[in-house]
């Protein structure tokens, strides 16, 4: 994996310190260009990777990269699935069964699959997660993805669930359908990890917030860093900055006392932020 990361957070207005700043990010980025304008940036500074949602705006992402392939020849995706909001929003405006309905590619055996309601479709729950994926994945045909993550909050409600064979589900299908690995983001990584070495994923990938005043890490500092430091399994740090609240150059020098964590993930929203952090991470040697 890269070294760096670059987040869409700040694209689609989501801050867990600001809601003010939120809001404004969101105001400022409401056109792709303004988003294309800040993606160039990273991608001059050497970073490779956007490690984004299925948000509808990433389509847009997505063909103008297609567009540009000389321009963006090196760059890679890691699609972050599925986007929350757009499935809440969903069943709460149409229902559980209209809502997947509505999201599934249109063919005849999906349309036989809903004709029973939802006894029939929770019949086939592998073969429905399947059909999901190939729906959120459809936005990046044609692009390099190398690593496919579920998204912290399907994660981390199949584990309070215990539905543990979902995570194998997953990562069966994105290795054999997309010769991709499967990433998965969660707010408990203790607890995630463990299922994933019941389950047989070796070396997996999580990503997890990361960051020195503990914020989001649910089991505590002490209990990540050990886990980081003797068990194995490939980390990747999140919120290093804990939203604002840690200095870019005290967030890194944290992480960088790590040095099993193998990548950041961070967002920024110039291309002098995207700098610094490239600066301080290179300089301190973050990852091995």
């Amino acid at each position: 994996m890269h070294r760096l990361l670059f987040g869409d957070n700040q694209f689609f207005g989501v801050n867990h310190m600001s809601e003010e700043k939120a809001r404004a990010q969101a105001m400022r980025f409401q056109h792709t260009d303004a988003i294309m304008e800040v993606l160039d940036a990273a991608y001059a500074e050497g970073i490779k990777v956007f490690m984004c949602t299925t948000h509808d705006r990433v389509a847009e992402i997505c063909d103008h990269v297609r567009a540009n392939p000389q321009k963006y020849a090196q760059l890679e995706f890691y699609p972050c699935m599925p986007y929350a909001h757009k499935y809440a929003n969903g069943v709460t405006e149409h229902g559980v069964v209209e809502a997947l309905r509505r999201f599934l590619p249109e063919d005849g055996a999906v349309s036989a699959l809903f004709k029973g309601g939802m006894a029939v479709a929770t019949k086939d729950v592998e073969g429905i997660a399947q059909l999901l994926i190939d729906a959120e994945m459809k936005m990046f045909a044609g692009l390099k993805t190398p690593v496919i993550f579920l998204q912290n909050v399907v994660t981390d409600l199949l584990l309070g669930l215990g539905f543990k064979e979902a995570f194998r589900i997953f990562a069966d299908h994105v290795q054999k359908k997309y010769s991709a690995e499967p990433g998965f983001i969660t707010m408990n990584m203790p607890m995630l990890l463990d299922v994933l070495e019941e389950l047989g994923i070796d070396n997996p990938i999580i990503c997890s917030n990361i960051n020195k005043i503990g914020f989001r890490m649910c089991g505590g500092m002490e209990t990540y860093e050990r886990i980081i430091a003797t068990r194995r399994f490939r980390p990747i740090a999140m919120s290093v900055l804990a939203s604002g609240a840690i200095a870019p150059a005290e967030a890194i020098e944290y992480v960088a006392r790590q040095p099993a964590i193998r990548s950041i993930v961070f967002g920024a929203s110039s291309r002098g932020n995207i700098q610094q952090i490239r600066k301080l991470v290179e300089a301190s040697s973050v990852v091995r």
